[in-house]
């Protein structure tokens, strides 16, 4: 299901991540970067909540608005009853939508966010996101102390929080239209090879935004899926190749975008959670649009929707992907 927004618009976006993302080869654009994992913390999870305090801190002050001016917060993370979200948010705005669409939770808000904008319920919502390393090796696999090993196909959480700003001033970039992924299963169930997983999402999802607009890959500058790391990528660049003769030249994920892959050896196939799209997107996409070095972007970030309850039954691992179009003004 594709639409049209007409009155849609990013007023401001904030960033800020973890000591794994600083090092990377986007740390420029980040707003604020922590040293260290704790972030002055006495656990993971209020780590994770302070991030999404200091995104939401920042992108009031960048933008001018006061906490009350906010008609809306949009806000969601992997943790057990999105706790990073309703913890971090508390105070801002006048009204909370939590939403959970694991790692598609960036693209989930923005779409749900323009939708009531576009729709006049509301002037202006805040969309944020957050994911830390630790609080989500600790949910979703492992204790940290355990100490683990991680095939190469396995992708490292992110850590960081990313907050974007809509509203119906008209400002240097809009969302332009989005398509909402539905659940695809294709039976893969290793929690090790998140790649494999989503890949069939991404297709689903770039293939019916495709048909829905009637456009062809090249109308985009850049298309950046979010987070299959480098392994999925390639299955979907493959698939687009021998299924349909169609050349990804212009795609890029940002799963592999966040970290440097070769030196960098302790991410494996790249970067996941929440934050991975969000990080990409809220700095060194939305940098690259203001400045009209890309004029249109297709962002698709995906979402593994498991819980360790249902690998531990051997379940599969169903996925989902949403798709935001992104355009200079």
């Amino acid at each position: 299901m594709t639409f049209n927004f007409d009155s849609v618009y990013i007023d401001e976006c904030s960033t800020v991540c973890g000591p794994y993302e600083k090092k990377g080869p986007l740390r420029r654009y980040f707003d604020k970067t922590y040293n260290d994992l704790d972030m002055g913390e006495d656990s993971w999870e209020l780590a994770e909540i302070k991030l999404v305090k200091d995104a939401l801190s920042m992108i009031l002050k960048k933008s001018g608005y006061k906490k009350e001016d906010i008609d809306l917060v949009i806000g969601g993370d992997l943790l057990n009853q999105i706790t990073a979200s309703t913890y971090g948010t508390c105070g801002v705005g006048n009204g909370f939508i939590g939403i959970y669409g694991a790692c598609s939770t960036s693209t989930l808000g923005l779409l749900v966010g323009a939708s009531l904008i576009n729709s006049s319920y509301i002037n202006n919502v805040i969309c944020v996101t957050s994911s830390h390393n630790l609080s989500s090796e600790k949910q979703f696999r492992y204790p940290t102390e355990y100490g683990a090993l991680r095939p190469i196909s396995a992708t490292f959480t992110s850590t960081g929080a990313g907050a974007c700003l809509l509203s119906r001033d008209v400002s240097d970039v809009k969302i332009e239209s989005a398509t909402i992924g539905k659940i695809v299963d294709y039976g893969q169930d290793d929690p090790n090879d998140m790649g494999r997983v989503m890949a069939p999402s991404i297709i689903d999802t770039l293939t019916k935004h495709l048909e829905d607009t009637g456009r062809d890959v090249n109308y985009y500058d850049l298309i950046v899926t979010g987070d299959l790391g480098k392994y999925g990528m390639e299955i979907v660049k493959d698939y687009f190749l021998t299924e349909k003769g169609i050349v990804l030249s212009n795609y890029k994920d940002c799963g592999v975008m966040l970290y440097d892959l070769d030196k960098q050896k302790d991410v494996k196939a790249g970067a996941s959670g929440p934050a991975c799209s969000a990080l990409v997107t809220y700095s060194y996409i939305y940098s690259m649009l203001k400045e009209k070095k890309l004029n249109r972007v297709l962002v698709l970030a995906t979402g593994a929707l498991f819980s360790p309850t249902m690998v531990f039954q051997k379940q599969s691992i169903p996925s989902i992907c949403h798709a935001i179009s992104l355009e200079a003004v």
